[in-house]
């Protein structure tokens, strides 16, 4: 192929050349893709390498990395990991709110449990008042049935609903993901006594602290997770009951005038739109009875 041909084949493909040539230009612009720096210190003088992996990419000093559980349940552990959690409204007799509320922390107190949160409330004034209290409890897990049924007696149960959450998983990863970042920090003490520049030694007694921020973050919240199964939640609601008559009240003499007023303008559109189908009706009565004198006539006749 010539030349001319060449190009007279460029110049009828010259959409699918124009195509090809944006993609180049698009391409050659993007940016060249940040590479994260692998290793933090540089192999010493005295042999070894210390590139550890990074840990935090561009988190800050001493945050520890996020931690992401597996979803499962761990099915290979016996000792089970579980929470309990509570929710009891309970309806008192009007009147009895401090009697109600006495009860319910002399059971706290003779169960060692503790009450983390309490408010109460009164609503509505004078004779139609009433008091109503929330309160969390935190309760031994092997007190929570028994402390359970006694504030279920206080009073009239309403609503109660209890939900269980197996978090065995969660646990066992907190202690592998411990286990490891003590083993990190095993090793970084041991470069340190083996650094010989200062340079080393200043990296690694920074990570080095970084490490024991990061392991006591999660000693802190092992510690939490294991709280959370050896305490349970209860969260009590006591309310007074309302009197029946609460919204009974008598009825002002302006809104009797005001509903009287309304019929009677609702019985005068009735009679106005009446009015019209009265008048066709007459007249069709009328003209009936004359149809009817009429026809008798012509028999007469």
């Amino acid at each position: 192929m010539t030349i001319k041909e060449q190009f007279q084949r460029i110049k009828e493909n010259w959409l699918i050349v124009l195509l090809l040539a944006v993609v180049l230009v698009l391409f050659m612009g993007l940016p060249a893709t940040e590479t994260l720096q692998q290793g933090v210190f540089r192999t010493g003088a005295y042999g070894g390498d210390y590139a550890e992996s990074a840990v935090a990419g561009k988190m800050g000093i001493g945050m520890p990395s996020p931690m992401y559980y597996d979803q499962g349940f761990a099915p290979e552990e016996t000792d089970r990991k579980v929470t309990k959690t509570a929710s009891l409204n309970t309806e008192i007799k009007r009147g009895t709110f401090q009697e109600a509320e006495s009860e319910l922390k002399s059971i706290v107190t003779a169960s060692d449990a503790l009450i983390l949160n309490e408010n109460v409330y009164k609503y509505d004034q004078g004779r139609n008042s009433y008091f109503s209290g929330s309160y969390t409890v935190k309760v031994e897990e092997g007190k929570y049935d028994a402390v359970v049924t006694q504030l279920k007696q206080i009073g009239e149960v309403t609503s109660f609903s209890e939900n269980s959450d197996d978090i065995t998983e969660q646990f066992v990863s907190l202690e592998s993901e411990l286990a490891a970042e003590k083993e990190r920090l095993a090793r970084y003490k041991q470069m340190l006594s083996e650094a010989t520049s200062v340079e080393d030694k200043i990296q690694l007694s920074d990570r080095i602290f970084d490490q024991e921020r990061t392991i006591k973050y999660l000693e802190e919240q092992l510690k939490d997770t294991g709280n959370l199964v050896e305490y349970s939640t209860i969260y009590v609601t006591l309310t007074e009951k309302q009197s029946e008559y609460i919204d009974a009240v008598f009825v002002k003499f302006s809104e009797l005038v005001a509903k009287f007023i309304q019929s009677l303008n609702n019985l005068l559109k009735l009679v106005v739109g009446l009015i019209p189908y009265a008048v066709v009706a007459v007249l069709a009565w009328l003209g009936w009875k004359k149809y009817k004198k009429a026809d008798s006539s012509i028999k007469k006749k």
